[in-house]
């Protein structure tokens, strides 16, 4: 007889490994301690922030979490071949963030992955279940989280932001052209400096030098052109020379830093097809004078200079005298001006955007040639100065003010190659030469000997000699006039002129003092030009061509 009262025996659960997992308190919070509850959300929080879709794998919905981990291991995985690539092809990398398409696919992709991230954070949210959270730990969960969705989701979002400043820039910059090859191993880029103010039609150019870059090694040498050069010398396959076969030679008033508004205002049919006829031709009679192949222009709107300056937090150099910021006009014949708006201080600087356009600007009180060694002074502190750290720390406004000032013909194809060129060239040695002061004689502008011209570029871009070959390298050198040869000789330069060093030296002590020993100050020399001693002035700031970059 059976005992009715027996208890009955409960069937064993068929798989003890589900039902444990009941109990799990990272997928089924419900019912666990609080201190569990609380180092299971701020757990979830740091799983979505460094392994997306981690969170939901472990504890929601698993298809989700499985389709965001594909998606984390794959962007992990194009960053890795990202990083080979910049160790073994940098130039190809940066092509692929220049170029338009891959650039646009770039940010959309950038754009899918921040909206995509922000989604798991707020499904992360959901699976934390705040409600189950005490009230104090509560609000310092959500704070990281939103605090984690910032720094995570936002920064690509910024950064797909700054990569679309970055393209339009280039867009409005570069040119759609095709590539260039270098000549005899080297690019060779004109840089204009000019304003174009209402009363001009195109820019004239203010200032014109070279900067010739070794396409292989990136080695970097200036050569400035003096704006008042006459019979510049137009290259063989320029349109120009069907008008001006002997060079530009029509009188006093054809300096080279005319050709721009002549061709751009006379000439326009010759260059057909072309955006800027007269930076092209000006570029063509660079070429021609120089004896070297010019391959591109890069054209700055100088009253636009100044805020690049800015954005870049500006420059540091040190000047070898006072330089006047030069005040209103009096006498331009004579090139006489009122009293100076303010003067910037031999020595070291630190100069922003108006002092910097000064400092490369003035002309009061020295000649052209003082200004010119400050220009190339102040182009080598811009290329020291703009390392990749400066560059991403300003770089919204850093293009922001160069689509404002800067126009070129470069094609954007090739802006890979040349910024690898240019990190290349980082800690080189850069190489100068003035066709004028101090390389050659003050009047040599007026009467250019091309030989001369072409003898020295070329012994500037020659390839650097060995070492037992520098003594015979400096006698060669000493038959051309100026000083390529020891620093500090200029046979070329005005007697009883203080001649300046290279820019890139700064073996020189900047003049701060008179003759005397007194300190010299901002009220002495203004003191002198209100009493009409400009001699005084010209003596204590004759050093002032003197420059190197910090």
């Amino acid at each position: 007889m059976t005992n009715s009262y027996a208890p009955s025996r409960q069937p064993a659960p068929r798989n003890r490994t589900a039902a444990s997992s009941l109990t799990n308190p990272v997928r089924y919070p419900s019912g666990a301690a609080a201190p569990v509850l609380t180092k299971r959300a701020f757990l979830l929080v740091l799983m979505t922030l460094l392994v997306p879709g981690s969170a939901q794998t472990v504890a929601g919905n698993r298809r989700l979490g499985r389709f965001a981990l594909r998606v984390t291991l794959t962007v992990w995985v194009l960053g890795i071949l990202a990083a080979v690539l910049l160790l073994v092809s940098r130039p190809t990398l940066i092509n692929l963030f220049t170029s338009p398409i891959a650039s646009l696919l770039l940010i959309l992709c950038l754009l899918a992955l921040a909206v995509g991230w922000a989604a798991l954070f707020i499904n992360t949210l959901r699976l934390i279940r705040p409600a189950l959270l005490t009230p104090k730990v509560r609000p310092a969960v959500v704070v990281t989280l939103v605090l984690a969705m910032i720094l995570s989701s936002g920064s690509l979002g910024y950064a797909a932001y700054l990569l679309n400043v970055s393209r339009d820039a280039i867009g409005n910059i570069f040119s759609a052209g095709p590539a260039m090859e270098p000549s005899e191993g080297r690019y060779n880029f004109l840089m204009m400096g000019g304003d174009a103010g209402s009363d001009r039609t195109g820019r004239r150019p203010d200032s014109l030098s070279v900067i010739s870059v070794d396409a292989t090694t990136g080695a970097t040498a200036i050569i400035s052109v003096p704006r008042n050069l006459q019979n510049a010398q137009f290259s063989e396959d320029s349109p120009m020379r069907s008008i001006y076969p002997d060079g530009y030679d029509c009188g006093n008033e054809c300096l080279i830093n005319a050709i721009n508004t002549e061709v751009t205002n006379e000439h326009k049919d010759l260059y057909p097809g072309v955006e800027d006829p007269g930076a092209q031709a000006t570029l063509e009679a660079v070429s021609g004078t120089l004896g070297i192949k010019v391959q591109a222009y890069v054209l700055v709107d100088m009253d636009g200079f100044e805020r690049l300056i800015d954005a870049m937090g500006g420059i540091k150099i040190k000047a070898g005298g006072w330089v006047p910021i030069s005040g209103e006009t009096v006498d331009e014949a004579n090139g006489i001006h009122g009293m100076p708006l303010g003067w910037i201080p031999a020595g070291d600087n630190t100069l922003d955007g108006y002092h910097a356009l000064w400092y490369g600007r003035s002309r009061e009180f020295v000649d052209d040639y003082a200004r010119i060694a400050r220009q190339q002074c102040v182009q080598q502190a811009m290329l020291k100065q703009l390392d990749p750290a400066t560059l991403l720390a300003k770089f919204e406004d850093i293009v922001k003010a160069g689509t404002k000032v800067v126009d070129s013909n470069i094609s954007a194809s090739q802006l890979g190659s040349f910024v690898d060129l240019a990190m290349k060239s980082k800690g080189q040695e850069m190489r100068r030469l003035t066709i004028g002061p101090p390389d050659f004689d003050a009047s040599f502008s007026t009467v250019p000997d091309f030989d001369q011209i072409h003898q020295k570029v070329d012994a500037l871009l020659a390839p650097a000699p060995a070492a037992g070959a520098a003594d015979d390298v400096i006698l060669q050198q000493d038959q051309v006039p100026g000083p390529l040869s020891a620093a500090g000789r200029t046979p070329g330069a005005q007697p009883g002129t203080q001649p300046a060093p290279s820019p890139s030296s700064s073996d020189f002590t900047p003049v701060t003092t008179t003759p005397d020993g007194e300190p010299i100050t901002e009220e002495m020399l203004n003191e002198f030009k209100r009493n009409g001693d400009e001699q005084s002035i010209r003596n204590l700031v004759a050093t002032n061509g003197q420059c190197a970059p910090l």
